[in-house]
């Protein structure tokens, strides 16, 4: 006689003989029950992937039947028969492929387990199965059933990790299309292939490696993702699909703050004109939305011009001492920047305004009457647009 806290258990073969003959029914009724409570399972069983359930469920009955009869391992849970535990697996690979979840999936399966005991019992009942073996067979059943269940939730979590997998390479491959410049019926293949809708934009972010994975999860759906940038180190690159127009701003809001660099939107084939302003302002030090940098950008589009045009305007100052020549640089900038207003130019030089009267009095000294020229105004606003270290010029 079992008792309840033995795995071992061996069944009278009255009993076992009884419940292999309703296994075709029983497994009927398994799969009606499903589909009544089982919404993702309506429509399933109507095509081959019911066929395969349908199967799975018998070959799952006749392994416990196995099992309880000694046929394998004299009813121990853990010698279950290899068919049944490889069937749940490729079952559990099956729902994955289907786009079933884990949760349709167990939920199928308690219900398998509901039924099935209750129709096992009623047989064992009328052959007069004594109660304490009765209740270590219930254990039984329950056991087979979660190990069969977690087989399947292996399974299911193994095919969707290489379906994860696969999908993330041929999303990759679309970000190096893209970058390449590649003709557009070659990305409309990749994309298609991804299960990648085209966009009518794309942005491209320059985002730390570490912050990938919160962002995409405040980011749009159809985000691109890709740490497999030549020119990235420590980083990677997103395109972030329609942030255009007002979305822009609500974008911009959503990453601020994690060290990224985000370039102009454009036409979704031209991502990589966003990606490559992207990776000059990253080059240059800055942060955050390159709409708000775009005259330094411009002004160091050209560095050696900029160098030489910076040389050719600042050659009258060119023969005083270095520390002159640094400040009156400095407060030329300034003078422009704020059309000659002594008192703001003061402010933000931190100087007296007779301190600011008498530099302006050395540079005209110096310049003449060129200082009112708009062709000089024009090339020294360009060439003291930005700082010289700004520049990487001498």
């Amino acid at each position: 006689m079992a008792h309840r806290d033995d795995p071992q258990l061996r069944l009278p073969g009255p009993v076992v003989s009884a419940i292999r003959v309703e296994l075709p029914r029983i497994a009927d009724e398994v799969v009606e029950q499903i589909i009544a409570e089982v919404p993702a399972y309506e429509d399933a069983f109507s095509g081959p992937m019911g066929e395969t359930i349908r199967t799975a469920v018998q070959v799952a009955h006749g392994g416990f039947l196995s099992l309880v009869s000694g046929r394998s391992g004299g009813g121990d849970v853990r010698t279950l028969t290899r068919s049944a535990v490889d069937g749940a697996y490729q079952l559990g690979r099956g729902e994955a492929r289907s786009g079933r979840s884990t949760d349709a999936l167990l939920s199928a399966y308690r219900i398998g387990a509901r039924v099935s005991w209750r129709e096992f019992s009623e047989q064992a009942v009328a052959l007069d199965l004594e109660p304490r073996v009765l209740v270590s067979f219930a254990e039984l059943v329950f056991a087979y059933i979660d190990q069969l269940s977690a087989a399947s939730v292996a399974g299911h979590n193994d095919e969707s990790a290489t379906a994860g997998r696969v999908l993330e390479r041929l999303l990759e491959r679309v970000v190096r299309l893209l970058l390449a410049g590649s003709p557009e019926p070659t990305v409309l293949a990749a994309a298609e292939r991804a299960e990648w809708v085209v966009p009518t934009t794309l942005t491209a972010i320059i985002a730390p490696e570490a912050r990938v994975a919160p962002l995409l999860q405040t980011l749009p759906r159809r985000t691109l993702a890709s740490a497999d940038v030549a020119e990235l180190d420590a980083a990677a690159l997103l395109l972030v699909p329609d942030a255009h127009g007002r979305r822009r701003a609500a974008m911009v809001r959503s990453v601020a703050g994690q060290g990224c660099v985000i370039g102009p939107p454009r036409p979704w084939l031209e991502a990589r004109s966003s990606y490559a302003r992207a990776l000059r302002a990253r080059a240059l030090g800055l942060e955050g939305d390159t709409e708000e940098h775009l005259p330094r950008l411009v002004l160091t589009a050209d560095p050696e011009a900029l160098a030489d045009l910076r040389e050719r305007a600042l050659a009258p100052l060119a023969d005083l001492r270095p520390a002159t020549r640094a400040k009156l640089a400095e407060t030329l900038r300034a003078w422009l920047l704020h059309q000659g207003r002594r008192e703001e130019v003061a402010a933000a030089l931190f100087v007296h305004p007779q301190t600011v009267r008498y530099r302006v009095g050395q540079l005209r000294e110096a310049y003449g009457d060129r200082l009112d020229d708009p062709a000089t105004v024009l090339a020294l606003t360009l060439a003291l647009g930005v700082h010289a270290e700004d520049a990487s010029v001498t």
